[in-house]
């Protein structure tokens, strides 16, 4: 099932599930099972909905509403750099890397499927990274390999857009990965339970249509596993969590000339069985 998160017409944030174009509220605003898409993971709900609930809950037209980010208020949100082998060898970057590369990324920098990502004034090198974003569903720290899926919800689509002058000309990425509006994350999240088949689905990002990045995630350098056991071995996560896992190559910055964003650039992210997220460029102040 297509969990969302969204502001209704009435201007409420909620959230639900989207079939086929119809989005049931399952939050505040609707049938109330839980206060955000955060909560129901907290609170167990999250996969568990059932048929009989869909028909409760009130419905409107997924075009109807405006879409958030997946989840809305994470508390940790950790990137994972150059995690593709193709990134790495455009990059010059990582190869043989005995643990992943990892930074922050700030919840109130993100945007939903739709908003426009926001290209600051201060930034001449805007960029894109279609990532798998994985949710965590329960506390997790300290855990190994083999018990590390037994605490991912689902998964989602993210756009980690990037202000490359601002991510390189220093020995941390932070700066260039948090300007406002730069964290695209959606359109759904996707229970863990639904995807038969993870190895083979395929990531690509899309320009004003021209595929910029094509990648199977039998791909990942680090595997989702080996990233939840590396990470929960630092810090705690907690449900609602979002690690995102990296790119592929054809990232605009090192293309031949470069191919960097302007004002009303579409970019589209696919991954297959979790939709497609767009989002258009516009210059900001």
């Amino acid at each position: 099932m297509n969990y969302i998160s969204f502001r209704n017409a009435a201007g409420s944030d909620t959230w639900g599930i989207s079939v086929d174009g119809t989005v049931h509220d399952l939050g505040p605003s609707g049938l109330n099972l839980a206060a955000s898409l955060k909560a129901a993971i907290e609170e167990g709900i999250f996969g568990k909905v059932s048929d009989a609930q869909l028909r409760e809950a009130p419905t409107l037209a997924e075009a109807e509403v405006e879409f958030l980010p997946a989840v809305t208020d994470p508390l940790k949100i950790l990137c994972i750099g150059v995690n593709y082998r193709t990134h790495q060898e455009e990059t010059g970057k990582g190869l043989d890397m005995k643990a992943p590369t990892v930074f922050t990324r700030f919840a109130d920098s993100q945007i939903g499927h739709l908003q426009p990502a926001q290209k600051s004034a201060s930034t001449t090198q805007f960029d894109y990274e279609g990532e798998l974003a994985v949710v965590i569903s329960r506390p997790a720290h300290r855990l190994n390999v083999d018990e590390a899926m037994d605490h991912v919800a689902g998964y989602g689509i993210y756009n980690d857009f990037s202000c490359r002058d601002w991510q390189l000309e220093g020995a941390q990425w932070i700066p260039g990965k948090n300007f406002p509006g730069t964290g695209a994350f959606g359109p759904y999240l996707v229970p863990l339970a639904d995807i038969e088949d993870f190895q083979s689905m395929t990531l690509e990002t899309r320009v004003n249509g021209e595929v910029r990045q094509h990648a199977v995630m039998s791909d990942l350098y680090f595997t989702v596993p080996e990233l939840i056991a590396y990470i929960t071995g630092f810090t705690r996560l907690n449900p609602g969590d979002v690690i995102i896992t990296g790119t592929p190559g054809g990232v605009g910055l090192f293309m031949e000339p470069p191919a960097l964003l302007s004002d009303g650039d579409q970019v589209e992210v696919e991954i297959s069985g979790l939709g497609i997220l767009r989002n258009t460029v516009k210059d900001v102040a």
